[in-house]
């Protein structure tokens, strides 16, 4: 997985705490990555914006 945990930590996960918290935790992991994909977009946008003024 690019980023994230491995598959085989991902199912120990799972048999430890459970189903519900395994998938959130997978979830905020994914989030992460768009979160920061996101942030620099927005940067970006606002130093364009900066720019026409």
């Amino acid at each position: 997985m690019k980023g994230g945990i491995k598959v085989d930590e991902f199912i120990s996960l799972i048999g430890n705490v459970g189903f519900p918290i395994a998938v959130a935790s997978y979830l905020l992991v994914r989030i992460e990555g768009k979160l920061t994909i996101l942030t620099q977009s927005i940067n970006e946008l606002s130093k364009s914006i900066t720019m026409l003024k």
